[in-house]
């Protein structure tokens, strides 16, 4: 998940920011053109039943094992990484049942211009893999935008912007593509708001583009984020003016559900016959 991110050392400034003035991920060749007709079904009826599947996805989810590979890299001007912060964790159970966490691998982190902030947190675990369930749905405006094919995949394409902030709450601003026939978002594109452009506490975001993979014959589950961006921080009070490129890339392997000893999904194995290929493939 494209983590937002606090300027350290200097205490550097953030420019105010419009928080619906970004430049999205780039859509790849994969993305076909738009059809903009009015659909079969009513742009209302398809939210409620999207929404409705998100829901169930959201559950089913809670039931399955993964591995999540996090990297938030800073990029010099020559394109090169000059600071990582890089962690791999499980999620699993415990012998009592008990969803959970463990870090498998947490080198010290080589950030030295920027920071992970509680809110880049936040965003890995919740923001890129973005559910939209049928409790959450009535906090955003969602306007339909078209149909478009996804590489082979049939989607219907809303934005999606919140209807109010509520302080300590993140928001997606952005897309969502949601599969015509199985009614589930299978790719993201935008970013989480709001941005703290405060002087002194600064906490800004790259936009994100996250895609999903259908693995059990049955859901979409996230399998790949990627985001990128240049956060603009402006000088004051005998700081520099600087602008810091990010790069973030957080990949999701191994989903198995509890209590099976199938394994669901591997980087090393090849996807089950039955699942659908990841709609508009991932750049690496």
């Amino acid at each position: 998940m494209p983590a937002t991110l606090l300027a350290v050392g200097l205490s550097l400034t953030a420019a105010a920011q419009d928080k619906d003035s970004f430049t999205p991920m780039a859509l790849d060749a994969g993305f076909g053109p738009m059809d903009i007709s009015t659909p079969a079904v009513a742009p209302e009826e398809i939210i409620r039943q999207f929404a409705a599947k998100e829901s169930e996805f959201q559950k089913a989810l809670d039931h399955y094992t993964y591995r999540r590979v996090v990297r938030v890299q800073t990029v010099d001007d020559d394109n090169k990484v000059d600071g990582e912060y890089y962690q791999v964790d499980d999620v699993i159970f415990d012998s009592q049942g008990k969803r959970m966490e463990k870090v498998v691998f947490a080198p010290e982190s080589t950030l030295e211009r920027v920071m992970m902030s509680p809110s880049d947190f936040h965003d890995i675990l919740y923001g890129f893999p973005f559910v939209l369930t049928t409790e959450d749905v009535g906090q955003y405006n969602l306007k339909y935008v078209g149909r478009q094919k996804v590489d082979e995949v049939d989607c219907y394409v809303f934005d999606v912007n919140p209807k109010t902030i509520e302080k300590n709450k993140r928001y997606l601003s952005g897309k969502v593509w949601v599969d015509a026939t199985d009614l589930q978002i299978v790719v993201v594109d935008g970013r989480m708001i709001p941005d703290d452009t405060r002087k002194g506490s600064e906490d800004l975001h790259a936009p994100f583009m996250t895609w999903r993979q259908q693995v059990d014959g049955k859901f979409w589950f996230p399998v790949y984020t990627k985001g990128e961006g240049i956060l603009h921080f402006s000088g004051g009070h005998g700081y520099m003016a600087q602008d810091v490129h990010i790069r973030n890339i957080v990949k999701y392997t191994d989903y198995k559900q509890f209590g099976s000893t199938i394994r669901i999904l591997d980087d090393a194995q090849e996807v089950p016959s039955q699942s659908k290929a990841p709609a508009a493939k991932p750049k690496q």
